[in-house]
């Protein structure tokens, strides 16, 4: 929550009739006061003028209406004897037309209906949330094919964020939605999609950005599931070697879906070789928006300057999701979206309630090791994934468990493409029990039945602790997760544990009540701190370099006697007209001269033992 939302609850229904106080503001509204004043007054003089006149005519016909008026009289203030003044009454407030009464009835049951399942939906014509799939064929005319797929896709009823987000896609209106982790965003979009796209046409007509290649991979694999029964055609860019870029063009044009990481879209476009044409292009989805978004444009090679060269190959509507949402996204939303709906379900930036969270403290390095391998010998339920900082520490842990009679397996930057999926092949099928990971695989990838995340090393942020535990607990499935701390990482404890708290789970009071510095944090979301090697091996310290003899002479200071000395040779070379250069031919000459004596020398001596040998 920005300041900006903060301002429009708080000032709900509220109106601000007087400008703000100040010296020039002041004199004007008490001189428009006075002249209002003056105003009243004339009139107030001027009616009841009229109405002594009227009274006074009124007298004439007394006999008559005195009759027909007692109850009016009763209603009239006597100012004077003889003068009376009718009661001004308070004209009463114009009746709601039935229409009305109807409208206004279908907000309150939309709003209760949201308040019950968690949904707030910020914005204007805001549409209404869905009951049942059903209503899509009713009232939106989709196809009956689709709401079948989404049915053996495991979908009985919309979950909330389907509930308001299908709803305003297919109306064409721009969303930034924010829902927990496994919540089905990813059927929330594509399902509109397709309906909007209608048949096959050639050319790209929309566009799904997301942060990883394995992300991208698995929303090509649910689209293909959802697009079975329509003619539409979906594809992912995957390598971009030189001698595949045509290939990929070609696949590009032919396809209605595109769904790419935008490192290799803006790659493709760049290109002076490839004519990749987005002027079709009807949305642009950006999913785990706010990852896309972090860093700046003056920054280089981020996702926000790849998603700006994008958008500027397209003009389409944009729809954010997002497990998390930072007031970067919603300051950039606000100032490019227009007619915005917010749709958030439950609170924002929480972690998932159906996940058990747990904080251990560990010490140091060497007792996190000790504390998976008691986990281990406790019994685990595969599959598991364990979190480190990087991939050097990835590749350390994987040295360890190895031997321990794991099947474990470890996914890195550094590994081959074939290699990594072949890893996430291996681990969705059950082979792999264990696989160590960095934060690589912490945005919206989905394995099914994932019970327990281990953070080994500790998150560098909320947001970040939030994705990683949301690969446990994903479609109202329970999960476990394990965070270890040590004494280095108390910066971001407090943080972490109040998200905790939030989603019900049991945190120490003095977790709570931690000083967070500010700076300390910046630093470690940018950097991630450093840490010993996870090793068992006993290593020696590793020994200080001597200094060298040479080092400390010079770095001892020289006396005062030898700098005189010194100055006063330099003095006497300039005024004898020596130069250096002179002297260091001198020098190399006689250096030349004696080192043929000595050669000579040596030369007789072997000679005159030869003699005497003979």
């Amino acid at each position: 929550m920005d300041a900006y939302d903060i301002f429009k609850k708080l000032t709900k229904g509220l109106t601000f009739k007087r400008r703000v106080l100040g010296v020039k503001n002041a004199e004007q509204n008490i001189k428009a006061t006075l002249k209002k004043e003056t105003e009243l007054k004339n009139e107030e003089e001027d009616e009841i003028k009229q109405e002594i006149e009227d009274n006074e005519n009124s007298i004439e016909h007394s006999d008559v209406e005195n009759e027909d008026g007692e109850d009016e009289k009763n209603d009239d203030l006597q100012i004077i004897d003889g003068v009376t003044v009718e009661k001004k009454t308070k004209k009463n407030k114009s009746k709601l037309t039935p229409e009305e009464l109807e409208k206004r009835l279908e907000i309150e049951q939309q709003n209760q209906f949201r308040n019950e399942h968690g949904i707030k939906a910020v914005g204007r014509h805001i549409p209404n949330a869905l009951k049942d799939f059903n209503e899509l064929v009713t009232k939106y005319k989709v196809a009956q094919s689709l709401v079948d797929t989404l049915s053996q896709c495991g979908y009985s009823e919309p979950t909330p964020v389907q509930r308001q987000a299908i709803p305003c896609l297919l109306e064409g209106r721009q969303i930034v939605a924010c829902a927990p982790t496994g919540s089905g965003k990813t059927a929330a979009f594509l399902l509109p999609l397709l309906q909007a796209l209608g048949a096959a046409q050639g050319g790209p007509r929309a566009l799904l950005l997301c942060p990883t290649r394995e992300l991208a991979l698995q929303i090509h694999r649910e689209a293909l599931r959802l697009a079975a029964p329509t003619p539409l055609r979906c594809s992912v860019v995957r390598s971009c070697k030189q001698s595949k870029i045509k290939e990929r063009e070609n696949t590009i044009k032919k396809s209605d879906l595109v769904i790419s990481t935008p490192n290799r879209l803006c790659y493709l476009l760049n290109q002076e070789n490839v004519g990749i044409n987005l002027d079709k292009v009807q949305w642009l989805i950006i999913d785990e928006a706010d990852k896309l978004f972090e860093g700046t444009t003056e920054e280089v090679d981020t996702f926000r300057q790849q998603l700006d060269v994008i958008m500027g190959f397209c003009k389409a509507k944009v729809a954010m999701f997002s497990a998390t949402h930072t007031p970067a996204i919603a300051k950039w939303a606000r100032h490019n979206m227009r007619g915005l709906i917010n749709v958030t379900v439950g609170l924002r930036n929480a972690a998932s309630t159906s996940v058990d969270q747990e904080l251990l403290f560990c010490g140091n390095e060497n007792g996190k090791l000790v504390a998976f391998r008691q986990l281990v010998q406790k019994g685990l339920k595969p599959p598991v994934l364990v979190f480190v900082q990087s991939k050097d520490r990835a590749k350390q842990l994987f040295k360890e468990l190895i031997y321990d009679g794991i099947n474990v397996d470890v996914i890195h930057a550094d590994r081959t493409q074939a290699q990594r999926d072949n890893v996430v092949r291996s681990f969705r099928t059950g082979r792999i029990w264990v696989l160590i990971c960095t934060e690589l695989m912490g945005r919206g990838i989905d394995f099914r039945g994932v019970n327990l995340v281990v953070n080994f090393d500790f998150p560098p942020s909320a947001i970040a602790y939030i994705h990683r535990i949301g690969r446990a607990g994903r479609a109202g499935q329970k999960g476990r997760a394990v965070t270890f701390f040590t004494q280095d990482d108390v910066t971001n404890l407090r943080s972490i544990a109040s998200v905790m708290k939030q989603s019900g789970c049991e945190v120490p009071e003095y977790m709570l009540k931690l000083k967070q510095d500010a700076n300390k944090r910046k630093k470690l979301s940018k950097k991630a701190p450093r840490r010993d090697q996870i090793s068992t091996i006993l290593q020696k310290p590793e020994k200080r370099k001597l200094e060298t003899q040479d080092a400390k002479e010079s770095s001892k200071t020289k006396d005062t006697d030898n700098v005189r000395n010194g100055k006063n040779e330099k003095l006497r070379k300039i005024q004898n007209g020596v130069t250096k250069k002179v002297r260091t031919q001198k020098e190399n000459t006689k250096a030349a001269n004696e080192a043929k004596k000595t050669h000579k020398i040596g030369q007789n001596k072997r000679k005159k033992k030869k003699m005497n040998t003979v």
